[in-house]
């Protein structure tokens, strides 16, 4: 059975968005190699994929060329496509690791910023980036004794996003879907004051009604839910950045981001988080995994509000 060639085929089409059955394939077929030579694999796909050139590895150039100087800029693309095909490699064979093997390879800073509060019974507001691998994060805290709830963008086909849903609820996690159900803010304030701890990606808005902050010393647009969450539960708003470490992943947790009134320190709240992520990506750059817009330079003018008369 050729598993590198079918695995080779199938991840090529599922990091494209491809048909849910080549990421099944692929998902399946990786578990069956020996992780050397399933990282080797991935790397030479990642290759392919940032010789080519698509739309996908343009923004990703686009937006590290924000932090990276140009000199230095293919090559840590060539880096970051290869990190960001890793997280695949390494979700599609979480669900066979050993607990222990992931909680053994985690390296954490901070990490009295999520203990104490949640040790307490209070629940904390974690706000991520596309960096290193989220899902591997979210294993560790359940693993460790922090249940962890969070939202996923709803994929189409439904198979494909529930095949996500399952796998990282066995990892302990509880999924809320973003659309396509109830609205999740319910869910992840009885979430936060039942003292789990609420894992929010915060570097790219999807409602539409973000925030422009500072992020790596350009406007960017960020979303407002873990401000608000975090304001509305009394609870820490803590920003959490992550990088590679060899083999290992770690997760580094920011101090928490001060509490502030009104609209004007929703904004001021989401500052703090962009400060912090704006270092962690510029340590890390090749782990920062955005192949989509967030740069207010390139997104398209949001619509005009309507007037108060309505005209």
């Amino acid at each position: 059975m050729d598993v590198q060639g079918g695995l080779r085929r199938a991840v090529s089409a599922a990091s494209g968005h491809g048909v849910t059955a080549a990421y099944l394939t692929g998902w399946r077929a990786v578990r069956l190699l020996p992780e050397p030579a399933a990282r080797a694999t991935f790397d030479r796909i990642a290759d392919g994929i940032h010789a080519r050139d698509g739309r996908s590895v343009q923004r990703l150039r686009a937006n590290l060329a924000r932090t990276v100087p140009a000199d230095d800029l293919d090559a840590t693309v060539r880096a970051g496509v290869r990190s960001y095909l890793r997280y695949w490699c390494e979700s599609f064979r979480l669900p066979s690791w050993d607990i222990d093997d992931v909680v053994a390879r985690t390296r954490v800073r901070g990490e009295e910023r999520l203990r104490g509060p949640v040790s307490a019974g209070r629940g904390v507001v974690a706000a991520l980036p596309h960096m290193g691998n989220w899902d591997w994060a979210g294993a560790w805290a359940c693993a460790t004794g922090m249940p962890v709830t969070t939202v996923a963008e709803r994929l189409e086909p439904t198979r494909l996003y529930d095949e996500f849903v399952a796998f990282r609820a066995g990892l302990g996690m509880e999924i809320l879907p973003l659309t396509g159900g109830p609205p999740p803010l319910r869910r992840l304030i009885d979430a936060v004051r039942e003292g789990r701890l609420v894992c929010l990606l915060a570097d790219r808005d999807l409602s539409r009604g973000g925030v422009d902050v500072d992020l790596l010393g350009e406007p960017a647009r960020m979303p407002r839910g873990p401000a608000v969450l975090a304001r509305a539960t009394g609870v820490d708003l803590v920003p959490v950045t992550l990088a590679y470490r060899g083999r290992d992943l770690e997760l580094t947790f920011h101090p928490p981001v001060p509490h502030a009134p009104g609209d004007d320190g929703i904004v001021a709240m989401m500052q703090g988080v962009a400060d912090a992520f704006s270092a962690g990506i510029a340590a890390d750059p090749v782990d920062w995994h955005m192949m989509q817009k967030v740069f207010v330079a390139d997104l398209a003018p949001r619509p005009p509000r309507p007037s108060r008369d309505g005209a």
